[in-house]
């Protein structure tokens, strides 16, 4: 939390020990650095939002509307960790203020994350669910973008303005939407 708060750079150790209420030296018992925690928090929250992507990997096929019911559950669980853990999203969201070491974990995560959605998609084409005729890696990314750019704005833009209208809705109506929009996009079919 201190991260997302105060920033990387303006962080001590000695905010961080006092924050969590140990010593000192417990804390380096357990990391090297700042920048050791920092890693590991990116590490921990990797792993965490794999496996909610993972749960989007599908068994069986299904019909275009298990497809986006099954998308729709997934964001809402991927939307409520972001909800959960705001700043842990500010740091892989806008990992900019770190190490060059901590930004390549950022960076890692982002691209594990797309990965997890190509597999999910490269699952779907495989079942004969979706076209063999698509850019699965594109609309991986397109499909990142999308939920980051989502998270971004639902998350951190002012609340209650124009410019972000995103942050009245409730995370269960932004999956919904997200969803439809994924697989039939503006018109809505």
């Amino acid at each position: 939390m201190r991260f997302a708060t105060s920033g990387y750079h303006s962080t001590k150790i000695s905010d961080i020990v006092a924050d969590l209420g140990v010593a000192q030296g417990t804390f380096y018992w357990y990391f090297s650095s700042k920048e050791a925690i920092a890693i590991e928090i990116v590490q921990q929250g990797r792993e965490q939002l794999l496996e909610v992507i993972g749960q989007g990997y599908r068994k069986g096929t299904g019909t275009v509307q298990d497809m986006v019911l099954a998308s729709e559950a997934l964001l809402i669980e991927l939307f409520r960790f972001a909800q959960n853990n705001r700043y842990l999203m500010g740091m892989l969201l806008d990992g900019t203020a770190f190490s060059e070491t901590v930004r390549k974990e950022i960076a890692d995560t982002s691209a594990a994350m797309e990965n997890a959605f190509l597999r999910n998609i490269e699952r779907a084409i495989e079942l004969g669910m979706l076209p063999e005729t698509i850019d699965a890696k594109l609309r991986a990314a397109l499909l990142m973008s999308l939920i980051e750019g989502i998270i971004s704005r639902w998350l951190f833009q002012k609340q209650g303005t124009d410019n972000n209208p995103l942050s009245s809705y409730p995370l269960e109506k932004l999956a919904a939407e997200t969803a439809r929009f994924e697989f039939f996009g503006l018109l809505g079919i």
